[in-house]
C-alpha cells in the first residue's frame, strides 16, 4: 500500500497539472472562436485514438512491465505538452494544432491509463482496492478544485503559456516518483519461450476472456450507453453555464462541482465502498438521471451548480465500484487487456455524442425551445424558451434516457447475478505471490 500511495502523489500532482490546461484550452477556443462545434472537436480528438488503440495497447501492457509502460507513456504525452507550449510562446497556435496535440495525449492516456489500473491490483490488498480506487478518482476531483481557480489566476497574470509550463512540471514530477517507485510485477510464463504469440492472437485472448463473462459484458455497456449521454454533457455543460453568466461564473460553477467529487472522492477512500459492489453501483448510479433533470429543468445558477455538483459527487463512487469490480474478477494476467477493452468499449459511442451535440443543438433543440418553436407552449412551459433552454432541454432528456437504461441492464439477471456467477480471482495470499517485486 505504501508504494501506491508514492505513486498515488506523483499521479495526482500531473492529473491537476492536465486540468489545468484542459480548462485553459477549453475556454481559449470557446472565446476565440464561440464554436461550440470546434470545441467539440477538441472532446473527440480527445477520445478517438484511445479508443481505436485500446485492443493493441492492451497486449503491451501485458507483455512489458507495467512501470516502463507508465513512464515512456507520460514522457511522450509531456513532449506533446511541451510542443503545445513552444506555439505558444512563439504566437503560432491555430485550433488545428490543438486537436493534434490532443490526439496524441490522448493516445498515450490509453496506454498509461490501464497500466495504472493494473498496477493498483498489484500494489494494493484486495480488502483496500475500494479504497484506493476512491482515492484515484480523488485525484480526478482535485483537478477539478483546482484546474478552473489556478488556470484562470494564471491566465490572468502571465496567459495560457504559465498554465502549460505548470503541467509540464508536475508531469515530470510523475515521471520521476515513477522512476524510483518499486512496481510489482507479474511474471509471464508464455514469454519465456522463443516462440512468442502474436499480438492478434493476445488481443483476441482478452476478448474471449471478456465474452466468457457476461455480467462484465453488461457492465462495460452500461457505461458505454452513460458515456454516451456524458458526451452530451461534456459538450454543453460550458455552453449552457455560459449562455446565462461569463467565465468567471463558468469557473466557480466548475470548481463547486470539483468540490462535490472531492467530497465524493473522500468518501468512496474511507468507507471502501459497498460490500456488493455491483448493487452499490446501481445503487448510487440510479441519482445521475436526477442529477441531469435538475440541470434540465431551470435557468437558475444554484439550481444548476446544484445538479452538476451532484453529478460530479457521484462519478468517484460509481467509477471507483466498477473498478473494484474488474480488479476482483479479472486475472492479474490479462488485466491489461481486459481493461484496454473496457475502456474501448466504454467510450466508443462517446465521439458520436460529441459530434451530435453541436448540431442537434443547433439544428432540433434550439428551434424547438425559441419563442413559438413546436415545444414552446409545453414543455418551454416547464423549463422555460429562449436562449439556452435548447441545451436543458437535452439534459432533460438525457436524464430520463439514463434511468430507463440503467434500469434494463441492472435487471438482467447476468448483471445482478454477477457477484456470485463470477468468483473473485485471487484471495489476499494468492495475490502476494503472484506479485513479484
Amino acid at each position: 500500500m505504501k508504494t501506491f500511495i508514492v505513486v498515488w502523489i506523483g499521479q495526482l500532482l500531473s492529473v491537476i497539472g492536465s486540468g489545468l490546461t484542459s480548462f485553459g484550452l477549453g475556454v481559449w477556443v470557446l472565446l476565440e472562436t464561440g464554436s461550440v462545434t470546434k470545441f467539440s472537436f477538441i472532446m473527440l480528438a480527445a477520445s478517438l485514438p484511445a479508443i481505436i488503440a485500446a485492443p493493441f495497447t492492451g497486449v503491451l501492457i501485458d507483455r512489458f512491465k507495467r512501470k516502463y509502460i507508465m513512464i515512456i507513456a507520460d514522457s511522450i504525452s509531456g513532449l506533446a505538452t511541451l510542443s503545445l507550449l513552444t506555439l505558444l510562446l512563439t504566437n503560432n497556435l491555430e485550433i488545428w494544432h490543438i486537436y493534434i496535440i490532443a490526439s496524441v495525449v490522448s493516445l498515450f492516456s490509453s496506454v498509461q491509463l490501464p497500466a495504472y489500473q493494473s498496477a493498483i491490483s498489484l500494489m494494493v490488498p484486495k480488502s483496500q482496492l475500494g479504497r484506493a480506487n476512491g482515492m484515484v478518482q480523488l485525484a480526478e476531483a482535485s483537478s477539478l478544485i483546482v484546474g478552473p481557480v489556478v488556470a484562470g489566476f494564471l491566465i490572468a497574470l502571465y496567459g495560457l503559456s504559465a498554465v502549460v509550463l505548470v503541467d509540464l512540471i508536475t508531469m515530470s514530477i510523475a515521471i520521476t516518483i515513477l522512476c524510483f517507485a518499486k512496481i510489482p510485477e507479474i511474471e509471464h510464463e508464455e514469454y519465456k519461450t522463443e516462440e512468442k504469440p502474436s499480438v492478434w492472437f493476445e488481443a483476441k485472448q482478452g476478448l474471449l476472456y471478456i465474452k466468457e463473462r457476461p455480467g462484465l459484458i453488461g457492465l462495460m455497456l452500461y457505461f458505454a450507453t452513460i458515456n454516451f449521454l456524458f458526451g452530451f454533457f461534456n459538450v454543453l455543460i460550458q455552453p449552457l453555464i455560459l449562455s446565462l453568466s461569463n467565465e468567471t461564473v463558468l469557473g466557480t460553477v466548475i470548481s463547486i462541482s470539483g468540490v462535490g467529487m472531492f467530497i465524493g472522492g473522500i468518501l468512496m477512500s474511507t468507507w471502501g465502498g459497498a460490500k456488493n459492489k455491483v448493487k452499490g453501483l446501481f445503487s448510487i448510479a440510479s441519482i445521475f438521471g436526477v442529477s441531469l433533470v435538475m440541470i434540465g429543468l431551470t435557468e437558475s445558477l444554484i439550481v444548476i451548480t446544484a445538479g452538476v455538483t451532484l453529478s460530479f459527487f457521484l462519478i468517484p463512487m460509481v467509477n471507483a465500484h466498477s473498478q473494484s469490480i474488474f480488479q476482483q474478477k479479472v486475472e492479474p494476467s490479462v488485466q491489461g487487456r481486459v481493461f484496454s477493452l473496457r475502456i474501448m468499449v466504454s467510450r466508443i459511442l462517446m465521439p458520436i455524442s460529441i459530434v451530435l451535440a453541436g448540431p442537434t443543438i443547433d439544428y432540433i433543440a434550439d428551434p424547438l425551445m425559441a419563442e413559438g418553436g413546436a415545444l414552446a407552449s409545453t414543455v418551454g412551459m416547464v423549463i422555460g424558451v429562449g436562449e439556452g433552454r435548447g441545451i436543458g432541454l437535452v439534459f432533460l432528456v438525457i436524464g430520463l434516457l439514463h434511468t430507463l437504461i440503467l434500469l434494463v441492464i441492472y435487471f438482467h439477471p447476468r448483471v445482478r447475478n454477477m457477484n456470485h456467477e463470477i468468483p473473485d480471482v485471487l484471495d489476499e495470499d494468492e495475490a502476494k505471490q503472484v506479485a513479484l517485486s
